[in-house]
C-alpha cells in the first residue's frame, strides 16, 4: 500500500516566561485580532503590490466592474479611539525580532491575501494622556519619556503577533527597553501610494526570497507603510534629524532612536543580500551550485543562517561527510530511502574496492550522512526543533576555565573580577545584557567557558516528530532501513543542529546584549549633551593636581580665556596661594568654580569649600560644582585643541575644557570622541563600528535640535549638524571669514559645496541670531556683493538666483524655509507681522485664534499638514534665544560639602544621576564618590508614570532621592536605594 508523506503543521507557540527576551517564533493571533485601520491609499497599494504580476490588468478590471468595494476600510469607531489602552502585554524587542540577526520562523508562510499589517502593540500606560495639543514639539526626540507618554490615542491591535504577558512586578532596570511608535486613532501619516512596478521592485529589490518591507516591519515592529515611507526618504540622503523634525507625517511620528533602528536594520539585510549574492556568485563558478542550494540560501534572512547553509561549500575547509557521500552518488539512494524505501536495496550500491562503498555498512553510513545532511538544511525541520527550544528550558552556563585556575595564584587581578560567573548558570530568556558581555569577555580572555544546556526532553521530542511524520518514508520500510532513518535523525541532531542552534542563541544574546549596551550609551550621551548650558557668569574652570598644582583657566561668558595660571593648593605654602585665588577671582569678578573630578579632586573641593565658608572672597557669593572631566586630558593634546589653543599648555587647556563643560555642554563635548566622555559601560566589549555610528547620530542629533548661531559657532561644533560635514563647514567659516556674517539663511546657498540637498537637510536647524548679527555686521568685514557673487555659481552647472541681503525673522526660529510661505500666511491670518516673533502680542493672537479654531481646523484652513502647523505654531511663539536645553538641569553648585566617614546608613540625600549602567545608576551626592542604585532597587512604584520604561529609567543629570544603604570606606563603595526621582 502506498502511502504519502504526512507532514505535521506546527502551530507555533510562545514560551510562558514573562521576561522571555528571545524567541525564536511568533504567535500568529486571529483574524478577528488582526482587524486594523489602514489608509485607503496603502490598501489599495498592498491589493495593486500582492496582485500576481501576469494578471494584474484583469484582476484590476473584474474589481472595477463589480458594484460593491468589500475591500473599502470600515471607518474607525470614535469611542475607540478615546479609550484607553488595555494593558496588556507590550511587545519586546527580541520577541519582535527587531535589531536581531536571527531570522523569522521560516516555516511560518503568510497567506497571499493576507492584508494584515505588523505592528508593535504599545507599553501599557498608568493614565490616560488626552488629546491635548503640546507646544515645544520638537523636544520630543529628547525627552524620551514624554515622546512614549504623550500619544494622542489608543495603542491598535497587533495583527499577526500575540505578545507574550508582562508583569508590572518583574520590572527591572537593565532590561531591554520598548520601543513604541507613536500610533492613532486616524492615519498620522503619509503611506506612499508608489506604482505597482515600483512597489513591487522595492519589495523585491534584494532579489531574496522575503518581501524586503515586510520582514523590516516584523524585524523592526514599525508598519509596512512606514518601512516603505523611510526607505524612500533615505534613499533620497535625508538626515534622521531632518526626518524627524520636518516630516512626522511620514514617519509616523516616530523618535530618532527609532528611525535609526529601521535604518540599522534596513542596512542589515542590504548587506545580508549582498554577501548572499558573493556567496551564489562564488559557488556558481565553482560549479558546485545546484537550484536547491540557490532557494535556500535566498530563503536566509539573517547571517548565522546564511553561514550555516554555506559552511559545507567554503573553500579551504574540508569536504562534509554529506558532500563527500554525495560524490560517492548515494544521493539517489538516499531519496530512494525516503520517497519508495519498498524499491531500496542498499546491496545494489555495494562496490568492492571503492573506499566508502566497499560494504552494506558503508553504504549505510553515507545514506545517513546525507540525510542528516537534508534534515539540518529543512526549513520545516528546523522550525519544529525552535519551537520545541521556545517551549522548553535552555540555559547558559558558564564555568571557571582550568588554565584560569592556574593562573590565579600568579595574576590574582583578572581572574577575580569574573567570579561571579566561576558557576553561572541562567535561563537565556532571563540573563542580562551586562552578563552576556561579562560572560562573552571572561571567554574571550580565556578565563571561563561557556555552553547552552539544552534539555534532552527537545531531542526525543524532536527524534520522535521526525521518524513518525517529518521523514516517515512514504510506502513501507524494512526495519533495517528505518534503523538507518533513526541514526540519521541523531546525527542530525548531535552534529549538525544542536550546534548550529548553540551559535544562534549565543549570537542573538550578544547581539541583543550589545545594542542593550549602545542604547544605553546613546541615551547617557544625549542627557550629557543636553545639560543646561551656565550662562551670563564668569567660569573659573580648575584642573586638580597634587604636584603639579592645579590649573586655573578664567573663562568669560562666551568662552572666551581671560587667565591661565597654576596654583598649589596642596602644599605647604597654602595661605599664599590663596591669596593670589582671592585676587584672581576678585580681579575677573568670578563667581563660579568648575571642579575637574579626577586626582586631588577631593582635597580641591574641600579647599574650596573651606575658602567660601570664611567668606573668604566676600562680597563676591562664589560657589563651586564638580564635573566630569573625562576625555579632558585626551582632548588637550588633539590636534582641535592645538588649533583652537596653540599657545597654551596642554594642562592648561584641560583646565579651559573642565570649565566650557559646564558654560556650554553640547559645544564643548562635541570636540571629544564620545567614547572617552566616561559614560556608558562595556564600551569595549560591543562592536566598534556600531557604537561609533550610533554616538555620531546621537551627536548630530542633539547639535542639530539644539541649532546653531551659524555667525558665532565653532567649525567643530558645525560639522555635526545634520546634512553638514568637515568639508561643508570648512567652507562655510572660510566663507563667514572672507565676507562677513550671514544675513540670513538664503546665504548658505552661496557657499561652495552646498548644493539643494544640503541646503534642504542644514536649513532648519541653523539659526541667524539678529543680536549676534548686529555685533558681527560692526566688524571690519565687507557686506557680500550679491548680484556678481551670487549670479552664476561654479561648479556643476548650479546656478543661483539673486538672494538679498537682508535679515529674515523667521530664520532665527526653528520653521524650515520650505514653510516660509505657510508661516507668512499664518501671520497674516492672525494679524501679526515677523517682527513681532517671540512677543506677548503675537503670542496673545495665536492663543485666541486656537482657542477659537483647532490646530486641526487651522491647518486645513492654511492647506499645510497638522504637524507644520503645530512647528510654525512653536517658532512663532518661542522667545527669541529659546534653547530647548533650558528644560533639562544645570550642574549643581555648592557651597559645602559632605565627607564619605560622615555618612549614616538610613540617611535620606538628594543628588544628581552621574552615569547609567546596564545594571544601575551611579549618583553624585557631593562626598567625592558615585553612589550605586542597583537596578534592583529601581522599581516602578518609584518612579514618574513618564519615566516607568525599562532601561531607561534613569539617565545623567537627573535629580533623585535616595536612602544611604551601606558604607564601605575600605572599598570606597556606597549603595543607595532610590526614594523618588525629583521633577
Amino acid at each position: 500500500m502506498m502511502r504519502r508523506l504526512r507532514t505535521t503543521t506546527v502551530k507555533v507557540g510562545t514560551y510562558k516566561d514573562v521576561d522571555s527576551d528571545l524567541s525564536f517564533s511568533q504567535t500568529m493571533s486571529s483574524d478577528e485580532d488582526s482587524e486594523e485601520w489602514e489608509p485607503p491609499e496603502l490598501k489599495a497599494q498592498k491589493r495593486t503590490a500582492r496582485a500576481p504580476a501576469a494578471g494584474e490588468k484583469k484582476a484590476a478590471a473584474k474589481r472595477g466592474a463589480k458594484p460593491k468595494e468589500p475591500n473599502v476600510p470600515k471607518e474607525p469607531n470614535a469611542s475607540k479611539l478615546t479609550r484607553a489602552p488595555k494593558p496588556s502585554a507590550p511587545c519586546k524587542p527580541a520577541k519582535c525580532l527587531r535589531g536581531s540577526k536571527a531570522s523569522v520562523l521560516p516555516g511560518m508562510k503568510r497567506k497571499k491575501n493576507d492584508e494584515k499589517q505588523i505592528d508593535c502593540p504599545e507599553e501599557e500606560r498608568a493614565e490616560e494622556s488626552g488629546t491635548s495639543i503640546r507646544t515645544k514639539e520638537e523636544r520630543v526626540s529628547f525627552i524620551v519619556s514624554e515622546d512614549y507618554e504623550a500619544d494622542e490615542g489608543p495603542s491598535l491591535p497587533l495583527p499577526g503577533l500575540r505578545a507574550k504577558k508582562e508583569e508590572v512586578e518583574d520590572f527591572t532596570f537593565d532590561e531591554p527597553c520598548l520601543k513604541k511608535q507613536k500610533t492613532t486613532g486616524s492615519s498620522s501619516g503619509h503611506p506612499t501610494a508608489l506604482p505597482p512596478s515600483e512597489a513591487h521592485a522595492l519589495r523585491n529589490e534584494l532579489n531574496m526570497n522575503w518581501d524586503l518591507i515586510e520582514v523590516l516591519s516584523i524585524l523592526t515592529c514599525v508598519k509596512p507603510w512606514v518601512c516603505v515611507n523611510i526607505i524612500m526618504l533615505l534613499r533620497e540622503e535625508n538626515t534622521v534629524p531632518f526626518m524627524v523634525r520636518y516630516r512626522k507625517e511620514m514617519i509616523n511620528h516616530m523618535d530618532a532612536d527609532a528611525v535609526r533602528d529601521v535604518q540599522l536594520v534596513y542596512e542589515e539585510l542590504c548587506a545580508l543580500a549582498k554577501k548572499t549574492q558573493s556567496v551564489i556568485q562564488t559557488l556558481r563558478k565553482d560549479g558546485v551550485l545546484t537550484a536547491e542550494l540557490e532557494q535556500n540560501l535566498r530563503s536566509c534572512r539573517s547571517a548565522d543562517e546564511l553561514d550555516h547553509v554555506y559552511s559545507p561549500y567554503k573553500k579551504g575547509s574540508k569536504l562534509s561527510k554529506a558532500r563527500r557521500a554525495k560524490e560517492l552518488g548515494l544521493e539517489g539512494a538516499a531519496l530512494a530511502l525516503i520517497d519508495t524505501p519498498h524499491t531500496l536495496d542498499l546491496r545494489e550500491w555495494v562496490k568492492p574496492g571503492t573506499k566508502g562503498l566497499s560494504s552494506v555498512e558503508e553504504v549505510a553510513t553515507g545514506v545517513v550522512h546525507i540525510l542528516a545532511d537534508m534534515m539540518a538544511k529543512d526549513t520545516e525541520t528546523l522550525t519544529f526543533v525552535k519551537t520545541l527550544c521556545e517551549n522548553s528550558l535552555v540555559t547558559i552556563q558558564s564555568s571557571v576555565s582550568k588554565s584560569a585556575l592556574k593562573e590565579k595564584e600568579q595574576e590574582k587581578s583578572d581572574v577575580d573580577k569574573f567570579h561571579l560567573y566561576f558557576d553561572f548558570t541562567c535561563n537565556v530568556q532571563r540573563i542580562q545584557p551586562h552578563q552576556t558581555l561579562a560572560i562573552n569577555r571572561g571567554e574571550s580572555l580565556k578565563i571561563l567557558t561557556v555552553k547552552v544546556n539544552i534539555l534532552d526532553r527537545v531531542k526525543s521530542d524532536f527524534t520522535g516528530w521526525c521518524i513518525n511524520n517529518r521523514w516517515r518514508p512514504k510506502t513501507f520500510a524494512r526495519d533495517e532501513l528505518r534503523e538507518i532513518i533513526r541514526n540519521a535523525v541523531e546525527d542530525s541532531y548531535k552534529r549538525l543542529i544542536l550546534p548550529f542552534l548553540t551559535r544562534t542563541y549565543r549570537t542573538k544574546l550578544t547581539s541583543a546584549a550589545e545594542k542593550e549596551s549602545i542604547a544605553m550609551f546613546v541615551r547617557n550621551l544625549r542627557q550629557r549633551l543636553l545639560v543646561c548650558p551656565v550662562r551670563g557668569s564668569v567660569i573659573l574652570g580648575v584642573d586638580p593636581g597634587f604636584r603639579h598644582g592645579c590649573k586655573l583657566a578664567f573663562l568669560s561668558p562666551t568662552g572666551q580665556i581671560l587667565h591661565t595660571d597654576v596654583v598649589y593648593l596642596h602644599n605647604s605654602g597654602q595661605q599664599k596661594e590663596a591669596e593670589k585665588l582671592r585676587h584672581l577671582v576678585t580681579k575677573y569678578s568670578c563667581t563660579r568654580v568648575v571642579i575637574g573630578n579626577g586626582t586631588a579632586c577631593r582635597e580641591t573641593e574641600a579647599f574650596f569649600a573651606d575658602l567660601i565658608s570664611r567668606r573668604y572672597f566676600h562680597p563676591l557669593d562664589v560657589s563651586y560644582c564638580i564635573t566630569n572631566e573625562a576625555g579632558a586630558s585626551i582632548y588637550s593634546v588633539s590636534p582641535e585643541a592645538v588649533k583652537e589653543m596653540p599657545d597654551l599648555d596642554p594642562n592648561l587647556r584641560s583646565a579651559v575644557s573642565i570649565g566650557r563643560r559646564v558654560q556650554d555642554p553640547l559645544a564643548e563635548l562635541v570636540k571629544i570622541d564620545p567614547k572617552h566622555i566616561g559614560i556608558g559601560t562595556y564600551q569595549h566589549d560591543v562592536s566598534v563600528g556600531a557604537l561609533k555610528a550610533a554616538l555620531d547620530s546621537v551627536v548630530q542629533e542633539c547639535v542639530s535640535f539644539v541649532g546653531v548661531d551659524i555667525n558665532i559657532c565653532s567649525e567643530t561644533l558645525m560639522r555635526h549638524v545634520a546634512g553638514l560635514n568637515v568639508g561643508r563647514a570648512r567652507n562655510i567659516a572660510e566663507w563667514r571669514e572672507h565676507n562677513g556674517p550671514f544675513f540670513n539663511r538664503e546665504q548658505l546657498k552661496l557657499v561652495k559645496g552646498l548644493g539643494p540637498k544640503t541646503y534642504q537637510q542644514c536649513a532648519g536647524f541653523i539659526r541667524i541670531n539678529p543680536q549676534t548679527l548686529k555685533s558681527a555686521a560692526s566688524s571690519p568685514y565687507p557686506v557680500p556683493s550679491v548680484p556678481e557673487k551670487s549670479a552664476v555659481k561654479k561648479g556643476k552647472g548650479k546656478t543661483c538666483v539673486n538672494i538679498p541681503a537682508s535679515f529674515n525673522p523667521l530664520d532665527q526660529t526653528c520653521i524650515h524655509p520650505e514653510s516660509y510661505h505657510v508661516a507668512q500666511r499664518f501671520l497674516s491670518f492672525v494679524g501679526g507681522s515677523a517682527d513681532q516673533i517671540g512677543t506677548a502680542g503675537l503670542q496673545q493672537c495665536v492663543e485666541s485664534k486656537v482657542k477659537t479654531s483647532s490646530v486641526e481646523e487651522l491647518a486645513r484652513t492654511m492647506d499645510t499638514t497638522l504637524e507644520t502647523l503645530k512647528l510654525i505654531i512653536d517658532g512663532l511663539t518661542q522667545p527669541p534665544g529659546f534653547d530647548i536645553r533650558q528644560n533639562f538641569g544645570q550642574a549643581d553648585f555648592k557651597r559645602g560639602i559632605v565627607s564619605m566617614r560622615d555618612l549614616q546608613v538610613g540617611a535620606v540625600l538628594t543628588g544628581r544621576v552621574d552615569n547609567t549602567t546596564l545594571f544601575g545608576a551611579f549618583v553624585d551626592i557631593g562626598v567625592g564618590r558615585s553612589g550605586l542604585i542597583h537596578k534592583s532597587n529601581i522599581t516602578l512604584d518609584k518612579l514618574p508614570v513618564s519615566q516607568r520604561r525599562r532601561s531607561l529609567a534613569l539617565g545623567p543629570g537627573e535629580r533623585v532621592e535616595v536612602r544611604v544603604l551601606n558604607v564601605d570606606p575600605q572599598r570606597g563603595r556606597i549603595a543607595l536605594d532610590l526614594i523618588r526621582v525629583l521633577q
